[in-house]
């Protein structure tokens, strides 16, 4: 997703968007950033690797790292939907997954990543299934966000 477009449409919509990010470690809002004019359209970025960090700065709910994990749907939405509400946004685009080469499982194996879209009431999130190196799953997970970003943008008009 070329992230100019997204950037143009947030401005001529009078929108704005920020971002929580874990795997993509900044990759999203560098994306978004990397545009002129972001500034009109970008509130701000928080990237939270660790669990306290995803309480501390997006409201995630400690009940629901102990009983879904950080890579997980309910985490996802939870990270769009704090970040959104914190930063003042239109819209809250969220990451978490497992980059690797390590930290994977049988039940969330490495490319394992949720991405997830909050706006108005509602969030959207979409589970990936990603191939690659860290480097490659990382860029991959911050297209697809920025992709999903696009879509729940078309729903508002």
């Amino acid at each position: 997703m070329d992230a100019s477009v997204i950037v143009d449409r947030l401005a001529s919509m009078n929108m704005t968007v920020a971002t929580a990010e874990s795997c993509t470690g900044g990759l999203i809002a560098s994306s978004i950033v990397d545009i002129a004019g972001a500034s009109d359209c970008f509130n701000e970025g928080y990237i939270t690797y660790s669990n306290e960090a995803k309480m501390r700065n997006l409201s995630v709910k400690e009940s629901t790292l102990m009983r879904y994990g950080a890579v997980s749907t309910q985490t996802a939405k939870e990270m769009a939907m704090g970040v959104r509400k914190k930063a003042h946004a239109d819209f809250g685009i969220a990451s978490t997954g497992i980059a690797g080469p390590g930290g994977g499982s049988p039940e969330k194996p490495v490319g394992l990543v949720y991405i997830a879209c909050a706006y108005d009431d509602k969030c959207q999130v979409r589970q990936l299934n990603l191939a690659g190196d860290r480097s490659q799953v990382r860029h991959q997970a911050a297209d697809e966000a920025l992709q999903l970003l696009s879509d729940c943008m078309d729903e508002i008009g």
